[in-house]
């Protein structure tokens, strides 16, 4: 079997298609760096996942990820603490992983780019985040865990049949909203245990989640450090209030508001479900820590 080949993830779906019709195009552009393109077949997330590992296992001297954070999600647990490089090409409908750490957001131009990194043999060193359930089932993520209101709707919105499409991600907002109430949060942040009442609840390696909703504003995926939210007494009116202050990042002003930054990091509340890069993680607790350079992203 061919090695020091490029494999490629890519979600057709991701950005709800719209960029489909570049994959050839993107596949072309790496294939100039004279590395032979291997396109993983894969119908449902694990077998992504498993095609990523086999593929890291063959010998790839790199692993891409075409599509959105979730692509990005499924092909980090193959490359995340590998001496793997890693690309990633925006194509999804939110990319904030790739935000984060300056992909350009043109298809064409970011395969480019990973093109130039590998023929240069450069990579650049990111962050990422290994998340242990209770049963110590380990996961990484790149960019941010929702550990409250939004993991929520997120768990709600994936429960659901009807609607389909974005429809029905607002209906579990409604539903999620009408239930509101502050839950109690075990939070362990360097050794040190804070028991606190939230409804926002969030810990990060990047600054947004949910397609650039700046939840973390100040976080760098570079700093070995993860970036820890929490918020409690918004009650419905001050969370609607809160909301659109996230794209802006400014929601960090308000009283209600806590932010703290840490190297490990354990959640725990009762009924909730974390999800991390937009993908569903598992009940909390979930133990978290930060991988300084886990990430050889090529750009």
């Amino acid at each position: 079997m061919t090695s020091d080949f490029i494999a490629v993830l890519a979600n057709p779906l991701a950005g709800r298609g719209r960029h489909r019709g570049l994959l050839p195009g993107v596949l072309q552009a790496l294939g100039a760096a004279g590395h032979p393109v291997r396109l993983l077949a894969a119908d449902t997330g694990v077998a992504a996942e498993q095609a990523c590992h086999r593929a890291v296992a063959d010998g790839a001297v790199a692993l891409v990820a075409v599509g959105g954070d979730g692509t990005v999600h499924r092909a980090l647990q193959a490359a995340a603490g590998r001496p793997v490089g890693f690309g990633v090409v925006a194509a999804g409908t939110g990319n904030d992983f790739a935000s984060a750490v300056g992909v350009p957001p043109d298809p064409l131009e970011a395969a480019a780019g990973i093109t130039a990194a590998l023929a240069a043999d450069r990579d650049h060193r990111f962050d990422a985040v290994l998340a242990a359930d209770a049963a110590g089932r380990e996961r990484w993520f790149c960019a941010v865990l929702a550990a409250g209101f939004d993991a929520l709707v997120n768990e709600r919105a994936n429960r659901m049949v009807r609607p389909r499409g974005p429809r029905r991600y607002d209906l579990a907002i409604a539903l999620e909203l009408a239930r509101l109430r502050e839950r109690v949060y075990t939070l362990e942040i360097d050794g040190e245990t804070r028991t606190v009442a939230a409804e926002i609840v969030a810990v990060g390696n990047a600054a947004s989640y949910g397609g650039g909703m700046r939840i973390l504003p100040d976080a760098d995926p570079a700093d070995g450090l993860l970036d820890v939210i929490w918020a409690g007494g918004l009650g419905r009116g001050g969370l609607a209030r809160l909301k659109p202050r996230l794209r802006l990042g400014t929601h960090v002003t308000d009283p209600r508001v806590h932010v703290l930054r840490a190297r490990r990091v354990r959640v725990h509340a009762e009924g909730i479900i974390g999800y991390a890069d937009g993908e569903r993680l598992g009940p909390l607790p979930l133990d978290l820590k930060v991988v300084p350079g886990a990430i050889r992203l090529l750009l």
